[in-house]
């Protein structure tokens, strides 16, 4: 396997994770959240500061999901106790937690080039060469005990009442449910698994920086469309294989992108805000026609 091969489909293993988080908002709780940009930052800064601390890397990665579940509380409390719409809510939290990562880290980039990761300790379990070859299989394992416990957690009384806010809150309010305590449990389970994603990724990378989490709603979203391609009316376990699936294809594209020169380096983001607008669209009018050939 080749190095670019490798490295992309690591890259999208531990960034699926992040896609997952948006999923649970953008469908499941079907509310936009800009506070996954934020979020997925400070879940770097969080696990930079405190592997540079002494703190294991293991209890790094737990105490940065932490944090991305308080931020993401924050932005629930924002949108159902203020009453401030979800998409400004997030815009909020994001603004604020870019000084709150600034402050964490102390400034803009910490390296993690001299200390052990998670990374490191896993390629000596491995008797690896090197520590970004037990990238692919920490991916795996973090994505599947992600996927186990959303699984398990969204086959429960109080997962199935989110799924329900999500698709009609009258209903849940109706039946004497609190859905604002379900839409901020969501908000905070979505930022936890984006700032778990940003944990890996920094130590992926090798430092954490302040300026990282800049466009990661909108590869979260590509990997979710791309992903939902091969979704459809399939069963919730199957839904998150394909945004796993979709996170790594979309890698694969960009490596793709990159290395053949179709696209410079610098235009990524105009690459990837063109790639989603038209994945958006073209799903549209696959709906309209599917729902006119039902009509």
């Amino acid at each position: 396997m080749s190095s670019v091969l490798s490295s992309a489909i690591a890259q999208g293993l531990l960034w699926s994770i992040l896609a997952i988080g948006i999923y649970v908002t953008y469908r499941l709780l079907n509310i936009s959240d800009l506070t996954s940009e934020g979020s997925f930052t400070l879940g770097a800064a969080v696990t930079a500061f405190s592997i540079v601390a002494g703190v294991p890397p293991i209890l790094a990665v737990l105490l940065a999901a932490l944090c991305g579940a308080l931020a993401g509380t924050v932005t629930g409390l924002l949108h159902t106790k203020m009453h401030i719409p979800s998409l400004l809510a997030g815009i909020l939290s994001m603004t604020g937690l870019y000084s709150v990562n600034l402050r964490v880290m102390g400034k803009a980039n910490i390296p993690l080039n001299q200390v052990d990761t998670i990374l490191s300790n896993l390629k000596d379990l491995l008797h690896l060469a090197r520590d970004r070859g037990a990238a692919i299989p920490l991916g795996i394992l973090a994505v599947a005990l992600v996927i186990g416990l959303l699984v398990w957690f969204f086959n429960t009384e109080f997962g199935y009442a989110i799924v329900a806010c999500g698709n009609n809150d009258h209903m849940i309010i109706a039946n004497g449910v609190s859905s604002d305590k379900l839409k901020i449990a969501g908000f905070a389970i979505a930022n936890a698994l984006i700032a778990l994603s940003g944990s890996l990724v920094c130590q992926y990378n090798g430092y954490a920086d302040v300026q990282m989490g800049i466009g990661a709603i909108v590869v979260g979203l590509a990997s979710v469309i791309i992903g939902e391609v091969f979704a459809k009316d399939k069963s919730f376990v199957f839904v998150l294989l394909s945004i796993v699936l979709g996170s790594v294809i979309y890698r694969l594209i960009v490596a793709f992108v990159i290395n053949t020169s179709i696209v410079s380096a610098n235009d990524m983001k105009l690459f990837t805000a063109v790639l989603v607008a038209l994945a958006i669209w073209f799903t549209d009018l696959s709906q309209r026609k599917g729902g006119k050939k039902h009509a």
